[in-house]
């Protein structure tokens, strides 16, 4: 098994060095790790301790940067390194003041692994929900590294509980402690043999409270916004952008704050298209404020804050391989909408039997939900204040998990 998991990682790299020319974000996967063995030693500091943080990319850092932060605090003479397998989580978060260096993950192969031991000499390794690479994961069992999964979730239909499973069933066994979401996770864990598991919580929900406690405002939204009817559409690709031009056609009356998940020239041209001359980009707003009523959001980094000026939020990514975050606007007590495909997201899920949001399958549906929330403030206020509810019952994870890094790191 091991032999085939070796194979077709290799092939799946070959792959991306061939279409590095012709793809921008292989190019960058392939790029970035180049030069990582001379990189490590000229920021590694052997007189200090390390903690060594990975995520797959941007959801996953969110997750464990409630855990860093706290951490910092606690242990401010440890070196934090943070390590990334994609180029959307690198790319975005390369110069995060609270790491003394981020880097790419090396390609998973057994000699780079080996490798990144030695360089790395980390004492304690802390990976965010996900990721579960064979020969990184050996090889800091073999160094004796203590080795955390936080915010993991478990479903049957994983790799790790096929018939076949077993050898991938034996990384779990590798970790120290496996910190998981819910009391489902923790019984499947358990019921294939895997003990080391405590039920703490997902850190997003912490992370997304401290963001609306400690929001700043954003230039221009504030007059954008004022005495309006505003939607903040989050994270859209162009079928959730569909949805909303059709909104506008139903509901002129009303405002959106459009951040499209992809912020390219072109993705961003084809959406001024779309909506021609009701819209404007938030970068010429500032400049020459206007009365379109959809502001389009040309840069990364601001959609977190944003939510506190809606009154309703739509969450992109429904429709296509799965919802964005649900939490960040539920968290300033907005309801959430989104399309179809959520099931593999509790969070979605429970909001939904809360009350706080709504998921929809189609136009028809979503332009009636859309009608109901924009027209009934009571609708909205009890939809919105169930959405704050559940994430103030659901934090103290990173508290959790943070009280056994520091019991692992106080000598």
């Amino acid at each position: 098994m091991q032999l085939l998991y070796s194979f077709l990682l290799g092939m799946y790299h070959t792959a991306l060095r061939l279409a590095a020319p012709f793809h921008p974000k292989a190019k960058l996967w392939v790029m970035g790790r180049k030069g990582w063995r001379q990189r490590i030693p000229t920021k590694r500091d052997l007189n200090r301790p390390l903690i060594w943080f990975h995520c797959a990319s941007v959801g996953e850092f969110e997750q464990g940067r409630p855990l860093i932060e706290a951490f910092k605090q606690a242990r401010p003479n440890w070196q934090i390194w943070l390590t990334f397998y994609s180029p959307s989580g690198y790319e975005l978060r390369k110069n995060y003041p609270l790491a003394d260096h981020v880097e790419y993950l090396p390609a998973d192969t057994a000699p780079n692994a080996r490798d990144l031991m030695q360089l790395l000499q980390p004492n304690v390794a802390v990976f965010v929900k996900y990721e579960f690479w064979w020969h990184t994961l050996s090889a800091l069992f073999r160094q004796q590294v203590p080795t955390y999964l936080v915010s993991g979730i478990f479903r049957p239909e994983q790799v790790f509980f096929k018939p076949w499973g077993k050898p991938y069933r034996a990384v779990l066994h590798r970790l120290a402690h496996i910190f998981v979401q819910d009391a489902a996770s923790a019984e499947l864990l358990a019921s294939h043999g895997v003990s080391s598991v405590s039920v703490a919580g997902d850190t997003r929900f912490d992370r997304v409270a401290k963001v609306a406690a400690e929001a700043e405002p954003v230039a221009g939204l504030s007059q954008f916004a004022d005495n309006q009817m505003v939607w903040v559409a989050g994270s859209t690709w162009p079928k959730d952008e569909e949805l909303l031009f059709q909104l506008l056609e139903r509901l002129p009356e009303i405002r959106v704050v459009l951040a499209p998940h992809e912020v390219g020239e072109e993705h961003l041209q084809q959406i001024e298209t779309r909506f021609g001359k009701q819209i404007q980009r938030y970068s010429h707003y500032l400049k020459v404020p206007s009365d379109c009523p959809v502001l389009l959001i040309d840069n990364v980094g601001m959609l977190s804050r944003l939510y506190q000026y809606g009154q309703v939020a739509y969450v992109g990514g429904g429709f296509g391989a799965g919802i964005h975050n649900t939490l960040e606007p539920a968290t300033f007590g907005v309801p959430v909408v989104f399309g179809p495909r959520f099931q593999k997201f509790r969070e979605a899920k429970e909001l939904i039997g809360v009350g706080g949001s709504f998921s929809v399958q189609n136009q028809a549906e979503f332009l009636k939900i859309a009608q109901a929330l924009s027209t009934s403030e009571e609708q909205r206020h009890a939809a919105g204040k169930a959405a704050r509810s559940y994430v103030q019952k659901n934090t103290g994870a990173t508290e959790t998990i943070l009280k056994s890094l520091l019991e692992e790191t106080q000598s």
